[in-house]
């Protein structure tokens, strides 16, 4: 007699799963079975380690892992030990004029704490002076301190720890890190030119994108950044060459305006020569500005401030500011 359908149905499924088994541990990549694992596993992610502290004492920003990888341009940027810095002068230093700058973040260079001038620290144990005049006078708020190579900047007051090796030390690895960062804009996938090279009166959305000339410029008008509603959005221009923020001619600032959750923390500027922000003073910058060759905030003579969100470093030569106001988005 042949056994009912439904008296095999036992037989069957132990004989199917025994197979599988004996197949390789119970999972089929076309079936998609696999007994041995959960339907539906719960997400996990890689725990942050503990950073250890720097010489000084502070301790290094945490760069959450990545779980998958993004669409080009769409993750911020980690900028490592650059990321307390809001100007950096690569080995070649930082130099203020006017009586109104004021830095709300760090200061650096890997040259010798002489390559700083018109500035002075905060608070104690920083309270050092850098070649300040009465006419140029820059201030680091708070905790904010300059980090150079030797000697210990003179003038200083009592308890001033600037200019040695801990404070070279730290100058050294933020500006490795801030290569880093630099690289991996440039690594980038190449995205379009809308303006020809001049962004002003734009409206971009998020995304990258790279000056077809090698060069771009912000003149005749805003920039206009809009997130639509994405407080992660981000922007990558990259440019072989220069960026030119403001003109042409002396009297015309030009600003770039974050819109509908757009941040400056997200925006970043990757200069492959240097960059002059508003020679005429005046205007607001966001963004994280890395260049190879520099940066030239303002010039000699103005009083309109020029307010930057963001940071402006340089690789290897200097960057010079005069009135102007930064403060790390």
């Amino acid at each position: 007699m042949t056994p009912s359908i439904h008296r095999l149905r036992p037989f069957v499924a132990a004989l199917f799963l025994g197979t599988l088994a004996a197949c390789g541990g119970g999972q089929d990549r076309i079936l998609g079975f696999d007994s041995s694992a959960p339907a539906a596993p719960a997400t996990t992610t890689t725990p942050i380690p503990p950073q250890a502290p720097l010489p000084d004492g502070r301790i290094p920003p945490q760069v959450p892992p990545q779980i998958a990888a993004p669409a080009p341009g769409s993750v911020a940027v980690p900028l490592g030990l650059a990321t307390t810095f809001g100007a950096f002068g690569g080995s070649a230093g930082v130099t203020n004029q006017g009586i109104n700058t004021v830095v709300n973040a760090d200061v650096g260079t890997t040259g010798a704490s002489t390559l700083i001038t018109g500035f002075h620290d905060g608070l104690p144990p920083n309270n050092c002076v850098y070649t300040e005049t009465p006419l140029n006078i820059g201030t680091l708020t708070g905790l904010n301190r300059v980090y150079t190579a030797a000697p210990p900047p003179t003038a200083s007051g009592a308890g001033c720890a600037g200019g040695t090796a801990i404070t070279f030390e730290i100058a050294t690895r933020a500006r490795a890190d801030a290569l880093v960062a630099y690289n991996e804009l440039v690594a980038k996938p190449l995205g379009p030119d809308p303006g020809a090279g001049n962004l002003a009166n734009l409206t971009l959305a998020p995304g990258v994108y790279t000056a077809a000339a090698g060069t771009f410029r912000i003149q005749g008008g805003d920039l206009t950044l809009d997130a639509q509603g994405d407080a992660n959005a981000v922007w990558v221009f990259q440019m072989a060459t220069s960026l030119t923020v403001g003109g042409p001619g002396a009297a015309a600032p030009a600003s770039i305006i974050l819109t509908n959750g757009a941040q400056a923390k997200n925006v970043y500027w990757q200069v492959g020569s240097a960059a002059i922000i508003n020679a005429a003073g005046g205007g607001t910058f966001n963004g994280t500005l890395i260049s190879q060759a520099g940066a030239a905030i303002s010039t000699s003579g103005n009083t309109n401030l020029v307010t930057i969100n963001g940071r402006v470093l340089s690789l290897n030569a200097s960057v010079t500011m005069v009135n102007t106001v930064i403060t790390l988005p």
